[in-house]
């Protein structure tokens, strides 16, 4: 099945009855289904690709496990999306590779009237510099890796992955203001 295809043409009542009766080509369906949107999800959280990997299987397990306790007020593939999630966070918790530093020395200091002691140059600035567009990229992915991770899920799932403000609050289950202001630190 077509990702882009797949996603707006299935029945979500109709494939949730099927997997609720123990349907195996419904379970296979749903996997095809939301395998490549939860994957792309997991690359930009997780540091390795064989952890994305581990993550998504994971997120599958879990909600056939719980699929019982679903109660169908979003769609499959949206409950699917936050169960990966949590499966990502819960992996990067317990693996703990290295210490988290301190974003505070990158974060600007401001002067007594509110404005940056330093300003700070602009992305086009830099990218003139002479830097390619494909090393920006990649230092941008490198930079968004050490971020500590109450940051970094913030910004993927804001600026990576498009989702709004009260999604990305609903997801990590956290307020708004703590959604825009981990979001505000991570830039």
């Amino acid at each position: 099945m077509n990702g882009a295809t797949a996603t707006a043409d299935y029945d979500d009542a109709g494939l949730l009855a099927r997997l609720r009766s123990n349907d195996e080509a419904a379970f296979d369906e749903l996997v095809d289904l939301a395998t490549p949107r939860l994957l792309s999800l997991a690359r930009k959280m997780m540091p390795s690709e064989a952890d994305a990997e581990d993550a998504v299987q994971d997120a599958f397990l879990n909600a056939f496990k719980n699929l019982p306790g679903f109660d169908g007020r979003s769609k499959l593939t949206t409950w699917l999306h936050q169960i990966t999630v949590n499966a990502c966070l819960m992996k990067l918790r317990s693996r703990r590779r290295r210490p988290e530093t301190s974003i505070d020395s990158l974060l600007p200091e401001y002067l007594p009237d509110g404005h940056q002691k330093k300003p700070q140059k602009r992305w086009h600035e830099i990218a003139e510099g002479g830097i390619e567009k494909a090393e920006m990229c990649e230092l941008v992915r490198s930079r968004i890796s050490e971020l500590p991770e109450q940051y970094r899920v913030v910004l993927v799932l804001r600026d990576v992955e498009g989702l709004d403000t009260e999604e990305t609050a609903a997801v990590l289950e956290v307020t708004l203001d703590t959604v825009r202001t981990r979001l505000h630190r991570a830039r």
